[in-house]
């Protein structure tokens, strides 16, 4: 059983951090979510930055620890809740590796819109910029088999 974890940004977006080379600065003004095991074990977490209100628009990183059990459907529904529905942004902006093959095969069948930038990772790293509007993930097909998209994602985090 997972435990989900609002108001400790700092802590949650630190541990993501060092868990993504490219995030070693870390993040600044950032909101979290952290997953936990049920030992209460903080194995993953979701940050949020890069917040553009009047684009409706936010930057998300994620990271969990190796061989951990965290990508679930709740954790699914939770991530992409927080900047839809909570915030109301029209669009979530990731910036991934070009060499990272499964998370961006894991982000095409989510419905995500990509953009290949070279060196955006370093002179030798090319990246992925990759996106989802709000009515992309409404209506991609997990929505519609699970209704996340219909689900108020408040109860059980602060307001934002």
């Amino acid at each position: 059983m997972l435990h989900y974890v609002y108001g400790h940004d700092q802590v949650i977006a630190d541990f993501v951090a060092t868990l993504i080379p490219h995030a070693r600065r870390g993040f600044e003004n950032a909101r979290a979510i952290g997953i936990c095991d049920a030992e209460g074990k903080l194995i993953a977490g979701l940050v949020y930055h890069n917040y553009d209100p009047e684009a409706g628009i936010i930057e998300i990183s994620g990271a969990a620890l190796p061989h951990k059990q965290w990508l679930t459907r709740q954790t699914i529904a939770r991530m992409y809740q927080y900047p839809f529905l909570t915030i109301g942004c029209q669009m979530v902006v990731q910036r991934t590796p070009a060499d990272d093959t499964r998370l961006l095969r894991q982000l095409a069948v989510y419905g995500y819109e990509f953009v290949k930038l070279r060196r955006m990772f370093g002179r030798n790293r090319d990246g992925v910029i990759c996106s989802l509007t709000y009515e992309d993930w409404a209506s991609n097909k997990f929505n519609m088999r699970l209704k996340h998209h219909l689900t108020d994602a408040r109860p059980e985090q602060e307001a934002a």
